[in-house]
């Protein structure tokens, strides 16, 4: 188990309820007992744990904060901010999957979806028995998403959907994809399709060779007049609103998963200089050596501030777009220089292997740039202090 005095410097746990701190527990076991064994492997590999997905469901990971009348846990945002925390201490790959399926997924079905979609998909999805993915990004459309290509045309069958997504975490095995489109020539006509697998003109090939969230599922989603019942239009948002609210969500998960990874990487470099000795005494006595670990352990503790103090907002329903752009901007950005610090800690064995840093490194690279790049972020940061739009 994780030392916690290597990783709570400012005894953040004494803010946390009870249940809190049973639910983060919960989830750190799993990760040691399940995730740690077997995820370098995966990595290497380039394959998803996929034995995790029914597991992780039974233990309620999966869309935690929503209601428990649609199968969810119920829990408070602090308490789904703990569980991405320690899954993503397994690895970035890991709480992507869970983020997708409760933030991108479950989400807007609860949120926009009719009450016979949240009855049809939000217990099976929470239970893993089905897997869902999000489909805003396109190929050639990232940061500007209003200048989406994908488009719906409405027929007597319903709507025929034409277009491609790129970067779509689990789309391969996503038994629904939530996809966004335009039904008209602006931003106003933007709305949500639940696409079922096995649709005719659907398909969603896997994307390989990667760097980076080798231990994940990447995929395009092409639609080729892919006929959509009228019954699977989320009817409860239009616009730009529908997907950008769930990036919030994603966004938020992703603050607290960022210092799980911080996490990992420090207790990993604390840990390698107490033992490796050099000159006749641990590193860890050397000056330098210190001041690496210093440095790591306070911008991982006001990075734990920063989310506990988010996670407050959120559950008192006074969060704001920007306060979660600035959560997610620094945690990652956070999270990517610890890791890279504890690189050189471990010298030539920070590369290996045998030890988590390298893998969570280049994971975090992707982690920097998906759900908004770390200098879009910075744009929402400050067109929100100036008052003027630096988009365009």
């Amino acid at each position: 188990m994780v030392n916690t005095k290597h990783v709570d410097y400012m005894n953040l746990d004494s803010l946390f309820s009870t249940e809190e701190l049973q639910v983060r527990d919960l989830a750190r076991s799993f990760v040691e007992e399940r995730i740690l064994p077997v995820i370098e492997d995966c990595y290497e590999q380039g394959v998803y744990p996929s034995e995790l997905i029914r597991p992780m469901g039974e233990l309620g990971f999966y869309g935690c904060n929503l209601p428990e009348e649609y199968g969810c846990a119920g829990m408070n945002n602090i308490a789904y901010g703990l569980i991405t925390q320690e899954l993503e201490r397994g690895d970035s790959g890991i709480r992507s999957f869970a983020s997708v399926q409760s933030s991108l997924v479950m989400y807007p079905i609860f949120a926009f979806g009719s009450e016979e979609q949240k009855r049809k998909w939000l217990p099976a999805l929470a239970t893993g028995e089905k897997i869902g993915c999000f489909g805003l990004t396109e190929p050639d459309f990232g940061s500007n998403p209003s200048d989406m290509v994908t488009r719906a045309e409405h027929t007597k069958f319903g709507w025929k959907l034409n277009g491609a997504k790129m970067w779509i975490t689990n789309g391969t095995v996503a038994d629904v994809a939530v996809v966004w489109a335009k039904t008209g020539e602006d931003t106003r006509s933007i709305r949500g399709f639940l696409v079922e697998k096995g649709t005719k003109g659907y398909s969603a090939p896997e994307i390989k060779k990667k760097h980076s969230l080798r231990a994940s599922i990447t995929s395009e989603l092409i639609f080729e007049d892919c006929e959509i019942p009228e019954e699977n239009i989320l009817p409860g948002v239009e616009g730009l609103r529908g997907p950008l609210s769930c990036l919030n969500q994603a966004r938020y998960g992703i603050a607290w998963g960022a210092i799980g990874s911080a996490m990992a990487t420090y207790t990993a470099a604390l840990e390698y200089s107490l033992s490796r000795i050099q000159f006749g005494k641990p590193i860890a006595s050397f000056q330098l050596q210190q001041k690496k670990l210093a440095e790591m352990i306070t911008e991982i503790s006001k990075a734990q501030l920063l989310a506990f103090h988010l996670g407050k907002l959120k559950d008192a329903g006074k969060v704001t777009p920007a306060q979660i752009s600035m959560a997610k901007r620094n945690n990652v950005a956070m999270a990517l220089n610890v890791a890279r610090e504890a690189r050189t800690i471990l010298g030539a064995n920070g590369i290996s292997a045998e030890y988590p840093v390298m893998r969570h490194m280049n994971n975090l690279e992707s982690v920097l740039t998906y759900e908004g790049t770390h200098d879009i972020h910075t744009l929402i940061i400050g067109a929100e202090v100036t008052g003027i739009q630096a988009f365009k």
